[in-house]
């Protein structure tokens, strides 16, 4: 009686152990990531699934919410003119934005690739507009383009030119706002370049330093290729940022002159919270997206081949 008294909590003690580290090594890792996929499907995969569904619909909050099928769409490839522009305005602004980012960013990162006290301030310096909000740089570069009292104008005026209606014109308009943007981003993405570049091993620079490589050649040759992981990266997801750009240019322009600097999220604010057409607003955003994913598609089957991964 007494062994089998003892034998009965030694076997319930081994279950126990087992079922804990099962918990522990299969079900724990699921109930640590569950918050974050809750979080996702509730404000990311719920509102995308929605928006689809209401592109097919003519709801505006007055008519009756019906299905049309895909007349939202029709009217938005044939009717309207203004889509067709902000559509060209967004391929405009996102290939100047993310080439002249990543550009400067690169030349940038390798001039602070020397150890020195000029480079380390400037390290610095370079991120602080990053951290901004992007409304409060919008705002101030709303006073510096000022045609009157600007401070672009008035170094225009002081060497004897004509000041330049920055954001008044739509011939300058768009330049203003990729100017802004490229300002804006361009220190942040340098220093992404920069930790890349100081994680290639120092023996490959030093085998390149004692067969005398030309510094051109070393970077084409060498430094360059084992950049591309960092630089895919960084194209994938300027080009996402730069479809989906808003704030910038809700204050700096607010879309104009006209429609000079409408893009597509502009374009959907305006008919889904100005026109309350929330189902054609719907339609534009499903083609915002299924534009992101085709070009993200494209990127990884064109691009990724010619990444050297380490």
């Amino acid at each position: 009686m007494s062994n089998k008294a003892v034998a009965q909590p030694q076997g319930e003690t081994l279950v126990t152990k087992k079922k804990r580290l099962y918990v522990g090594r299969v079900l724990l890792p699921y109930a640590l990531v569950a918050p974050s996929i809750i979080i996702l499907l509730i404000f990311t995969f719920y509102p995308a699934v929605n928006m689809i569904y209401l592109s097919f619909r003519n709801y505006d909050m007055v008519t009756v919410n019906k299905y049309i099928g895909l007349r939202n769409y029709i009217r938005m490839f044939t009717v309207k003119k203004d889509f067709k522009v902000a559509v060209y305005n967004t391929l405009v602004y996102t290939v100047w934005a993310v080439f002249l980012q990543i550009g400067f960013g690169l030349l940038l990162a390798v001039w602070l690739q020397r150890d020195s006290k000029l480079n380390s301030i400037t390290h610095r310096v370079m991120f602080f507009p990053h951290i901004c909000a992007g409304l409060s740089i919008a705002q101030i570069f709303v006073f510096l383009y000022n045609r009157d009292s600007g401070l672009f104008n008035q170094i225009i005026r002081l060497f004897g030119g004509e000041g330049i209606p920055w954001i008044d014109s739509s011939k300058y308009a768009m330049m203003s706002v990729i100017i802004m943007n490229v300002w804006r981003g361009m220190g942040y993405y340098a220093l992404l370049i920069l930790s890349s570049l100081k994680a290639i091993p120092a023996e490959i620079n030093e085998a390149a330093a004692l067969d005398n490589t030309p510094a051109w050649r070393k970077f084409v040759r060498i430094t360059f290729p084992m950049l591309t992981p960092q630089l895919f990266y960084l194209l994938v997801t300027m080009t996402i940022g730069s479809f989906k750009v808003f704030d910038s240019i809700r204050i700096l322009t607010n879309g104009g002159p006209g429609t000079a600097t409408q893009v597509l999220v502009q374009y959907i604010y305006r008919y889904g919270y100005t026109e309350y057409q929330y189902g054609y607003a719907s339609a534009a955003g499903t083609f915002l997206l299924l534009c992101l994913l085709v070009l993200t598609l494209v990127y990884f089957k064109v691009l990724d081949k010619r990444v050297h991964y380490q």
